[in-house]
């Protein structure tokens, strides 16, 4: 994937005819914010799949300046990305095969989750580097994918115990993930939580002395304080987008940090009844104008999303006929100026700071999350990375209000539900 920096003035005509601009401020501003919500917990910026599309390494090193503790990747493989560009904060990479380089991992000091059956691989890691491994145990609390079961954690346990003694590992950590917490009236969350609290005191009292225990992510950092325990897993949340469907990012204090825009290619009349795009399942109602937008399914634009915003000149446009490969079609109506509108600037999302189309905007569109809209763009896709931030000191995370941070889904819940 293209990663590159923008000069700190990025007029129109030094950006690639298209590109995803991420905003390292905003990626700086939204974990200060997290931060405010979770204090006294720690934050780990999780920075899985390429920062969720926006780049692994310069978003870590935004977070990290910003002041979260800790980084978390699925694959270890992305924590040696981020070895190799020298960042060195602590790091979590939770998701594995009997393939996985285990030993590499040990090698470059990045924390293991665990769900029992990796241990031997660990060990074995940790005799061929001559350094203890750090785990993180995971405990499957009710979401059903990786973890122990309740049933198997005691043995567990008592596994990692007998090689904890043998100085060939150090539990660090107890984790687990939350599967309802974006809806947080369901009882399932304190159903989890009671197994969560329940697998910690016994890895206690089995000798672990834990320096984190986490099972927040997103939604449970602003809507249930009560799942914060030492450490916070920020996701969404840091690149600026809501983890619930009826709070905005506006709501959270939240900015996104993430802006897709390209030029208009081609922009042409065409006469009532014109067919558009594969199958031509849209046809102009009148005379208009159509104009071609140079981004589709291979560059991450869903194909489902017919009728998805593009925002060209000030004004708001749809899709109309399918997404194709590499290029899709807004009806611009026929009232609009072909020569004025070639070669404008299309912006598919961004802030919504001037009304114009946001994530989750497409992810309406095309029936899907916003978490899927920004990490789906492809790597042919250029990732620019801007700073927006002004030459002063920046906001210490406790000067930024709690009942802002909190936004509406806290106080609704009572603060505690």
């Amino acid at each position: 994937m293209t990663s590159t920096p923008a000069p700190a003035s990025h007029p129109l005509a030094d950006l690639p005819e298209r590109a995803a601009v991420v905003d390292l401020e905003a990626i700086r501003h939204n974990v200060r914010l997290v931060r405010t919500v979770a204090d006294p917990a720690r934050v780990m910026a999780v920075v899985k799949a390429d920062a969720y599309g926006h780049g692994a390494v310069p978003v870590a090193r935004a977070a990290l300046e910003a002041g979260a503790s800790w980084l978390g990747v699925a694959h270890i493989s992305e924590a040696l990305t981020l070895r190799a560009a020298g960042i060195e904060a602590p790091t979590l990479a939770w998701l594995h095969t009997p393939e996985s380089n285990f030993s590499a991992a040990v090698g470059a000091g990045v924390d293991l989750g665990c769900s029992g059956w990796e241990l031997g691989r660990i060990v074995q890691a940790a005799r061929e580097q001559e350094r203890p491994a750090r785990v993180h145990l995971k405990i499957d609390t009710g979401l059903g994918r990786n973890g122990v079961t309740p049933d198997r954690w005691e043995a567990v346990l008592d596994e990692a115990a007998e090689y904890q003694d043998a100085g060939l590992l150090r539990v660090v950590g107890v984790f687990s993930h939350l599967a309802v917490a974006d809806e947080p009236d369901r009882p399932e969350t304190d159903a989890q939580l009671d197994v969560f609290r329940d697998a910690v005191a016994l890895a206690e009292d089995a000798g672990c002395d834990l320096e984190v225990r986490h099972i927040a992510n997103s939604p449970a950092i602003f809507s249930r304080p009560d799942t914060h325990f030492d450490l916070v897993r920020a996701g969404i949340a840091i690149y600026g987008l809501s983890p619930f469907v009826d709070q905005s990012s506006a709501d959270l204090g939240l900015r996104p940090a993430m802006t897709l825009r390209t030029l208009v290619s081609q922009c042409k009349r065409v006469p009532a009844g014109q067919g558009v795009s594969y199958g031509l399942t849209y046809r102009t109602p009148g005379e208009s104008a159509l104009g071609l937008i140079p981004l589709g399914y291979a560059d991450g634009v869903p194909r489902t999303s017919e009728g998805g915003p593009v925002r060209i000149a000030g004004t708001t446009y749809r899709v109309v006929g399918r997404v194709a490969m590499d290029q899709t079609v807004v009806d611009l109506g026929p009232d609009a100026d072909p020569e004025a509108l070639a070669g404008a600037e299309a912006v598919l999302f961004g802030t919504g700071d001037d009304g114009g189309p946001t994530a989750d905007d497409w992810a309406r569109a095309a029936g899907t999350i916003n978490y899927e809209i920004v990490t789906r763009i492809s790597p042919r896709v250029p990732r620019i990375h801007v700073d927006s931030a002004v030459p002063a000191e920046p906001a210490a995370a406790e000067d930024i209000p709690v009942e802002a941070a909190l936004g509406d889904v806290a106080r609704a819940a009572g603060g505690a539900a």
